[in-house]
């Protein structure tokens, strides 16, 4: 779900309680342009080792003792992932492709979470314990709320509130699975001969500008949670 997901609709006209989420917008806004500047900034920078973000990330697999693991590429910009179901790491074209140091940086990225998923790193565990949570919210959050509202359900207002609320636990989880990735990434390049010691901070400027979006997609779930505390307290009502 992207950053701007978590903003569930109250039908009663002009809300004014989305004043609230105008700064966590205005943050996200600023996140999605500063990622994207960032990442096309040192997209054009090849780094010193030559080798492609594929080539990196199967060879981190393999430094790590990680040999079940595929690396493919997936269509699309900026849409590189693991998925530790299927065991996969997919990466972007830019990303498969390039020899830049963006690239060898979301490669190293994405490798983190392989080997947080092989060392059985707690907070991603609990992050995946917690997705069917996260799911029912960002699913239900929405209906229960339209609906609650409808029929003056206090009991439906605060179901949803609550369900929202997993998916803002969510959120909170995902911020240290990420910097967390991050910091592997920066280590196993630098580790590995990689990335030289001037090449460090590009790839460091790449990761910190997606973190970003990670946290300004917290801030929003975050405050959308108090303005629906707020119109759970001030729109409830009690069933007959």
């Amino acid at each position: 779900m992207g950053i701007f997901g978590y903003i569930p609709f109250v039908p009663f006209g002009f809300d004014f309680t989305y004043i609230i989420l105008l700064p966590a917008i205005i943050l996200a806004l600023y996140a999605q342009a500063k990622v994207k500047s960032t990442f096309q900034k040192y997209l054009s920078v090849p780094a010193s080792s030559r080798l492609t973000g594929a080539m990196v990330a199967r060879q981190l697999l393999q430094q790590n003792g990680i040999s079940d693991v595929r690396v493919e590429m997936v269509s699309g910009n900026l849409s590189d992932y693991y998925d530790p179901r299927k065991k996969v790491l997919r990466l972007s074209p830019d990303v498969y492709e390039s020899n830049s140091l963006a690239a060898l940086g979301v490669a190293a990225h994405e490798t983190g979470h392989a080997v947080q998923d092989y060392t059985g790193y707690f907070a991603l565990n609990l992050r995946a314990g917690f997705l069917p949570v996260a799911n029912f919210g960002s699913t239900l959050s929405f209906p229960l709320l339209i609906i609650g509202f409808l029929m003056n359900s206090d009991f439906l207002i605060r179901l949803g509130v609550f369900a929202f609320a997993g998916v803002v636990l969510f959120q909170l989880i995902t911020l240290p699975v990420e910097f967390n990735a991050s910091s592997r990434a920066i280590a196993m390049l630098v580790d590995g001969g990689y990335i030289r010691s001037n090449e460090v901070g590009p790839a460091k400027k790449v990761l910190s500008a997606a973190a970003l979006t990670y946290v300004a997609a917290t801030v929003v779930a975050i405050l959308n949670l108090v303005r629906l505390l707020i119109l759970s307290g001030m729109f409830g009502r009690r069933d007959d």
